[in-house]
Formats: C-alpha cells, structure tokens, sequence
C-alpha cells in the first residue's frame, strides 16, 4: 500500500471513529467565541466546522460521528445544556445529510425549539417556517400527534405578537376565539393562545376576551374560565363591567364565581359597589362566599364596613358571617378588632364566638391578647370557648408565661387546669419548663400530674432529664 492509500485509509478510519468528546473539543477549537443566545437563523444554517488532524505531515479533515443516532443524540445534548446555536446546527445537519432518517420528521420542530429560545425576532420567523414546513411534509410527526409542534407554534406567535408583530397577534386571536365545536386535542392549544394575550397590550386583547366570553357552547367553557382571570389581569376602564355581566349571565356557576373572585383585582370604589350588590342581593351561597373574599382584598374603608355590616346579620347564613368574621380578623385596622370584641357580646352562636376568638387572636396586641384571657376567665363562657380563648392567647407571645402559670392556680376546673398545662407546653421559653415541673412536682392531682410529665417528656429543654430522674428516685 502506499504512502497516500494508507494516509486516505487511516483518515476514513478516523472519520468513522471520532467520538462524541472529540466534536466538542473540535467546534471549540474553531469556535471559541461564547455561544450567543441571540444568534441568527442564518448562522444556525451554517456548515459545521471540521477538525483536522496530520498524518506524516499531511493535514487529513476528521469528521464528527455522522450516524443519524450519533448526531441526534449529540444534538438533544447540546439542546439540554443550553447550546441553542450548536443544537439548531446539528439538527439540521440531520434532516440535510440523512433525509430518510427515523429522526427527519422531528428535526423541523427541534430547530424550530431551540430558535425559540434565542428569542431574536428573526429566528422566531424562522420557527414559524420551520413548523409549517413539518406540518406539510411530516404531518405524522411525533411531534405534531403529541400536539407539542401546535404548542411550540402558539408560544411563537405569543412571542411575535408581543413584539408588534400583526399576523402572529392575529393567529393568536383567532386561534383564542376557536371556530365551533371543541375537539379535545386542541383545548391545551386554545388556552395557551389565550395565555399569550396576557403579553398584549389591554386595547388590543379586551375585545378578543370579550368575544370568548360571549360564546356559550358547553366546549368553551375551559376558555371561559382563563379568559375571566385574563379580564382581571388587564388595566382596563372596561374590565369592572365585562366581569359583572359574566357574574349575571354566564350558564357556568363556576364561570360566573371566579368572575366574582377576580373582581378582587380591580380597584376602585365602582367594583367595591357592586360586590356588595353581589353580596346583598344574590341568593347563590358560594357567590357570596367569593364576594366576601373580594372585599376582603380591597383595602379601603367602605370594604371593611360592609364586611362589618353583613358580620352583624342575624338574618344571614352562619357560615357566611363567619367568613366575614374570618376576613375581619385579617385586617390590620384597629377598628376592626374593636368591633369584633364588642359583637363577640351581641351573639349568641357558639360558632360564630368561636370564629370571633380566632379572628381576634390573629391581631398582634396586648389588647387582644388580654380579651382572649378575660374570656378564658369568665365562668359564665362555655369550657369550650373558655379553652379556645386560653389556647390562642397562650401562642401570643404578648401573654408572660408566669401570668399562665399564675392562671393554673386560679382555676378550679379540671379541663381548665388540664389546658393551661398544654397551653404551657407549647411555649418555648424556660420557663414555661419551670411551670410545667413545679406542677409535676407539686401537683395533687394524679391525673394532671402526669399530664404535666407527659409534656415535659416532650421538651428537649436539658434540665428535664435531670428533673425526671428525680422523680423516679424520690421516696
């Protein structure tokens, strides 16, 4: 053999033999540049650079593993690492060298992908050809049965419509508004158009809203749904009227209640009017509860007096009272705490007492914390609420341990002094551990006794084990 059909030999050789770390040490060698995300489809379309090695002096091009499988895989794993600029090459290396390979058909939705994710103007427009050229060619795709070249399509056209761009912020309209009917391998595509409304500016996406929101097929329901939220998110004068024609006309119960709800999102006095017309009015329970809620998230001073106002009806449903009471106590205004301890008085519920235990408990103050002790103190309260109250004054940490301690003693009814000693067993501080043992020691009460040693057992304070083995060796 001679000296060139040996060299030609070995470079064949080679050729075929390159491994997968050698084409990454080859493109750095002639690439050493960082890869930009920015990079355009033009430069995805460039040759792949070849490495070269020399034999006997003689420079021999070495190229990459060229399998279909080889570079598929070097491809997805260039994709997985961030490297959209090499993957859209090697995938398109792919579909140009192996036509017939198992792989083509998806390697119009991978390049279209990895563009994607550059997100220059030019490479999203290439996308978009890339994915209709697969829906001409491959219509039997994976990728397009799976529905995700469709997906991959509408997040394009999302992009492109945020960036001005007319036809793509048309396909997403029309594809939000839908054409009749529903067929379920398309809902996931119809709401991820809605989606990329978000991304519009309210002038241009309210009207499309508006018109899925007028259809009342049961298919459209889903869209419905996404669109109302949508409404809620949008700086728009319109928004507070859109939502309230929902609430009294749309067929869905569960349409017109997230209406209700995200009314909580648009402010102004106009939606604070007519969430309570919602919530006088309605004889729908669940669209009071999302009423109350609403104005619950409305900060302003009318909201906190109708949640007051309808607090105090007897004549409304417990339940709801009770979430008005709820929400009440989550407000920071002195105001409201006041008038839940003076409506605590005005009630008879033991339900809606105990709602207004809790609701008091949530606010941080010496004053609320003493109420909830008064009504741990008062004989004439039911165990029930006695205990509740003590509860929930003992997790504030305004209330000193000893005054707990000092309760202890006061009290002379055994479920009392048994939730004094839970009470202290929840607390953190020394001595709390110090109350609990001096109960254990001194304690009458075989019973409470033992309560008091259960929850010291329980306590990593450092003296306990001391403390217990005393106990078991005392006379």
């Amino acid at each position: 053999m001679d000296k060139q059909t040996y060299i030609t030999t070995i470079a064949g050789v080679l050729s075929m033999s390159i491994v997968s770390s050698t084409w990454g040490q080859t493109v750095r060698t002639h690439d050493p540049q960082p890869v930009s995300t920015a990079a355009t489809h033009e430069e995805f379309a460039a040759p792949l650079a070849l490495g070269f090695v020399s034999l006997s002096g003689i420079q021999v091009p070495v190229a990459a593993e060229s399998t279909p499988d080889s570079i598929y895989r070097l491809a997805r794993q260039e994709l997985n690492r961030g490297n959209y600029r090499r993957a859209g090459q090697l995938f398109r290396q792919l579909r140009t060298q192996h036509e017939n390979s198992q792989y083509t058909p998806d390697t119009y939705y991978w390049e279209a992908f990895a563009l994607y994710r550059t997100g220059d103007i030019e490479n999203l427009r290439e996308g978009i050809r890339l994915l209709d050229a697969q829906a001409r060619r491959y219509s039997g795709a994976e990728t397009r049965r799976s529905g995700d070249a469709e997906e991959l399509r509408v997040q394009i056209d999302g992009a492109l419509a945020q960036r001005g761009d007319a036809q793509a912020a048309e396909s997403v309209t029309e594809r939000a508004r839908g054409q009749g009917g529903c067929p379920r391998e398309e809902d996931d595509v119809r709401v991820m158009a809605l989606n990329a409304l978000l991304n519009m500016d309210a002038e241009r996406a309210v009207p499309i809203l508006e018109s899925v929101l007028e259809r009342r097929d049961a298919c459209s329901v889903e869209l419905r749904r996404k669109a109302v939220w949508l409404i809620s998110q949008k700086r728009s004068d319109n928004a507070r009227g859109i939502l309230l024609d929902v609430v009294r006309n749309d067929p869905d119960k569960e349409v017109r209640e997230q209406a209700v709800f995200w009314l909580s999102q648009v402010r102004g006095d106009e939606t604070v009017a007519a969430l309570n017309s919602i919530l006088m009015e309605s004889t729908d329970e669940d669209i009071q509860e999302k009423a109350i809620f609403a104005l619950s998230n409305h900060r302003n001073a009318r909201a906190g007096e109708i949640l007051r106002r309808y607090a105090e009806r007897s004549d409304a449903p417990e339940n709801l009272r009770e979430k008005a009471i709820f929400w009440l106590g989550q407000r920071r205004g002195g105001e409201d705490q006041q008038f839940l301890r003076d409506l605590y008085g005005r009630v008879e519920s033991e339900g809606v007492k105990e709602k207004i235990i809790f609701a008091v408990s949530q606010h941080r103050s010496e004053a609320a914390g003493q109420w909830l002790l008064d009504i741990a103190l008062d004989p004439n309260e039911s165990v029930d609420l006695r205990k509740s109250a003590l509860f929930w004054a003992g997790q504030k940490r305004t209330i000193p341990v000893a005054d707990l301690g000092r309760l202890y003693d006061t009290m002379n009814e055994r479920e009392m002094q048994e939730q004094v000693i839970f009470v202290l067993s929840q607390r953190k501080e020394p001595e709390a551990v110090d109350a609990l043992m001096d109960i254990a020691r001194n304690e009458q009460d075989t019973d409470l006794q033992k309560k008091a040693i259960f929850w010291l057992g329980q306590s990593k304070d450092p003296r306990v084990a001391q403390f217990l083995l005393d106990l078991i060796n005392r006379d």
